[in-house]
Parts: structure tokens; C-alpha cells; sequence
């Protein structure tokens, strides 16, 4: 059974950095690519970041140059390191393998 778990979702000031967290089990992970997404509030989910089995990364125009998605195969992890965070990059932020989703983390920047 797949299972993906989010973590390191907070509140950060405007300029700041946060780093989030995919834990997943219950497949071969590194077989296979992960994105992140998120969700603003009152808005439809939209992609972040995908990184492929091989680690080949691509990010969308919102986030590339701030945001860096990586993976630890040997731990089977996927992670997301925010930079220079946004007050628009408040969401709810989720991990996606296959077609299953995490329960997503909270992101909350303050301006």
C-alpha cells in the first residue's frame, strides 16, 4: 500500500526559508518520479516540482530559481527546500508518486 507523508510545513516570515518532507513507503521508490504541489487557499491545486527517477528536475515558472526539489533514494524521501518564500506561496502543499497524494503541510507565509 503506498503511503506518503508530509512534513515541515510552518509559518515563515516573507524572504525566508523552509524545507519540506516526503516520506514514502509501500512501493519501489526509486523507480519512480514524485512532485509537489500545492494548493492556495480559495484555488485550484496547481504543480510545483517534479523530479524524475533519475533525478532530472523541472519547476514551475512561479518557483524556479527559489525552490530546489531532491530526493534521497536510500531513505526514500523526496524533499522541497523553499527560498526566499512569497506570501503568495501560502498553501497547502502535497506530495504525489504514482496516484496517491499525502495529506499535505501547511505553508504560511507572512508578509
Amino acid at each position: 500500500q503506498v503511503n506518503l507523508v508530509e512534513s515541515g510545513g510552518g509559518l515563515v516570515q516573507a524572504g525566508g526559508s523552509l524545507r519540506l518532507s516526503c516520506a514514502a513507503s509501500g512501493f519501489t521508490f526509486s523507480t519512480l518520479s514524485g512532485t509537489w504541489y500545492r494548493q492556495p487557499p480559495g484555488k485550484e491545486r496547481e504543480w510545483v516540482a517534479h523530479i524524475g527517477s533519475g533525478g532530472t528536475t523541472s519547476y514551475s515558472d512561479s518557483v524556479k530559481g527559489r525552490f530546489t526539489i531532491s530526493r534521497d533514494n536510500a531513505k526514500n524521501m523526496m524533499y522541497l527546500q523553499m527560498n526566499l518564500l512569497k506570501p503568495e506561496a501560502t498553501a497547502i502543499y502535497s506530495c504525489r508518486f504514482i496516484n496517491t497524494w499525502g495529506q499535505g503541510t501547511q505553508v504560511t507565509v507572512s508578509s
